[in-house]
């Protein structure tokens, strides 16, 4: 007698009880139309079908999903938008979709918040102020060295009643950036002491970085000061970051004096590079004190962004820069 093999008889997806298995490993998987597919197929036709064989319930027409299985909240960076529910699952699912017109007015938004942004961070540089004018008082505290090694307090650098000093933090001894900058300040050395005025260059490393800087440009080290830990920077508070370092727009002044920048690293060398690679994330500023008055205050916004000597020799010396 032949055996015959029983056919199994095809149940339509519309007739299967939903499978919380298959849902799970679709979940799991992060295959969200197919996991939307697969319970629109299971509850097409729920009206005809035995609601107990159902892993999650319907109510008024609509499918509960159970809170484990529900879908994950959106990131904030993408846009969900859901529409009304209706009494049907199929336009409850269907509801979930991609809006890229409301993405477009939500990046329009954000940009134009990051305008608004540039140009307040522009005013407050031009003004400096959330500097205290009583700022002397906590930086003169701060000990640094000079480029030969000696520790030397900010406060002893320069007459604290009457005397008038114009102190530039660079932004460390291995910034080509900053050695074009030295290079601006020691041609403006004369002026400066015609003017009685005390140039201090200040840079973040150690004071072995700073001799390299002052021996390869050439830049007097009487005038050249080295803080490592950066504790001038902070009381002044100089930007610090990766965006300012490589990405703030600011930057791209440096394209404009290209001529000076190349005679400045004729004989640059990286090794005068501080050994902490975190510091050349640090920016630098220009100040004027008149003994412990802040006359001027910048903070550079980006790489290569320094103070215009224009501005410095007119405040301090009153000579045009020629």
């Amino acid at each position: 007698m032949v055996k015959t093999k029983k056919m199994k008889k095809e149940i339509p997806a519309s007739q299967k009880p939903l499978n919380n298995g298959k849902l799970k490993r679709l979940k799991k998987k992060k295959n969200h139309h197919r996991y939307l597919r697969y319970v629109r197929e299971c509850s097409s036709s729920s009206s005809t079908r035995d609601p107990m064989a159902m892993a999650s319930s319907v109510s008024s027409g609509i499918l509960r999903i159970p809170r484990s299985l529900s879908l994950s909240p959106p990131k904030p960076s993408s846009q969900l938008v859901v529409l009304p529910s209706s009494s049907s699952f199929s336009a409850a699912a269907t509801s979930f979709v991609r809006s890229s017109s409301t993405a477009a007015s939500v990046r329009s938004r954000e940009f134009a918040c990051q305008s608004r942004m540039v140009r307040s961070r522009v005013v407050a540089r031009a003004s400096a102020s959330d500097i205290s004018p009583d700022i002397s008082n906590a930086l003169g505290d701060v000990r640094i060295f000079t480029a030969s090694g000696q520790p030397v307090m900010f406060k002893d650098l320069w007459d604290q009643n009457e005397g008038m000093a114009v102190v530039a933090l660079l932004r460390h001894f291995g910034c080509p950036c900053c050695w074009e900058l030295a290079l601006a300040l020691k041609e403006s050395k004369a002026k400066f002491d015609s003017a009685g005025v005390k140039l201090i260059a200040v840079g973040v490393g150690t004071p072995d970085k700073a001799r390299i800087l002052a021996e390869r440009l050439p830049f007097p080290m009487d005038c050249l000061y080295a803080d490592p830990d950066r504790k001038s920077y902070d009381i002044l508070g100089l930007y610090y970051g990766i965006g300012r370092t490589f990405f703030n727009p600011a930057s791209a002044k440096v394209f404009s004096r290209l001529d000076a920048l190349q005679k400045a690293v004729k004989n640059y060398t990286i090794e005068a590079t501080p050994n902490d690679r975190s510091s050349v994330l640090q920016q630098g500023g220009m100040f004027v004190f008149k003994g412990k008055q802040l006359l001027y205050a910048r903070k550079d916004e980006g790489t290569g962004d320094h103070t215009p000597l224009d501005d410095i020799l007119d405040i301090c010396c009153k000579v045009p820069v020629s």
